[in-house]
């Protein structure tokens, strides 16, 4: 594929993926832990560096799953204790980020990785770094990378959709029926740390923070069934890929910033026209209403 098809494939794989689980957050009302997670992983893929002093993916895998673990294990005790569940994202999203940025500026500094990239990523730069399979070029890592937790992601809210849709809508009762709700939202956790993982490097984490949130916010306006609020998120998410790099290119500006932007007009769109919840349909359908009576 072409540079330009590289990034464009990239950033889709990106939208649909933070898309899929973003929609269970969203759904949890669990949408600013995504937040968190995202930032947090910092501290894991600084930790791995620290250990292995290689920056390959298996690593980052691991050291960025355990922090994203470790966040929603400490929100969970500290909300189990007490404290309010936006207090406790607070306190641990900032300490454990603060951690990993001082370690990252004390230890980091001969590496490529820095908070400014971290936070904003480049992902003009994913053609530049290509994996090789017995001895042929087989494309960017990153591309490789996401389209592996993409099909994980897949795979998991296939096999787990019932037990995933009863835990997000209903808890007491998944608990009351024996589905491991404990379970799952680790199982969800782990899904998330591995997705932001797999797109901080290439995209930061400010892409990764809109297509977790925005695009499952936006197709929750349009629906009210799962799996089209599933499918309705991932193509928002993909087409702001899509059309984030080319408002990019048209504007000579930061792409992963343009896809972001994306997304928040699909919101907008959504949050004026859609159909049973957009502002303005609302306002259609009130002076339909009071034309008959």
């Amino acid at each position: 594929m072409s540079y330009e098809a590289w990034i464009i494939a990239t950033g889709i794989l990106v939208g649909v993926s933070c898309a899929l689980i973003g929609t269970f957050l969203v759904l949890r009302k669990m949408a600013m832990l995504a937040d968190a997670i995202s930032h947090t992983v910092l501290l894991g893929i600084v930790g791995a560096f620290l250990v292995t002093k290689s920056l390959d993916g298996i690593p980052m895998f691991i050291g960025a799953a355990a922090v994203g673990l470790l966040t929603a294990f400490f929100v969970q005790l500290l909300h189990s204790k007490g404290v309010q569940s936006d207090a406790a994202i607070g306190v641990v999203f900032t300490s454990l980020f603060a951690v990993g940025v001082i370690l990252l500026s004390v230890y980091g500094e001969n590496v490529h990785l820095d908070v400014e990239h971290s936070l904003m990523g480049e992902i003009a730069f994913v053609p530049w770094n290509t994996a090789e399979l017995f001895g042929a070029d087989i494309g960017p890592k990153a591309f490789w990378m996401l389209a592996s937790v993409l099909i994980v992601n897949v795979l998991l809210i296939v096999f787990c959709y019932k037990e995933f849709k009863i835990a997000s809508f209903d808890p007491e009762m998944a608990m009351a029926i024996g589905i491991p709700v404990l379970l799952i939202h680790y199982v969800q956790m782990g899904m998330l740390s591995l997705t932001t993982v797999a797109s901080f490097d290439s995209v930061g984490a400010v892409l990764v923070v809109a297509m977790l949130i925005v695009p499952p916010a936006a197709a929750y306006l349009f629906t009210n069934r799962l799996s089209s609020m599933l499918m309705i998120s991932a193509c928002i998410g993909g087409l702001s890929a899509v059309l984030g790099y080319c408002f990019a290119s048209w504007l000579n500006v930061s792409i992963s910033g343009a896809m972001a932007a994306m997304t928040g007009v699909f919101f907008l769109l959504a949050f004026l026209f859609s159909p049973s919840q957009g502002l303005i349909s609302k306002r259609l359908a009130g002076r339909k209403l009071k034309r008959a009576v």
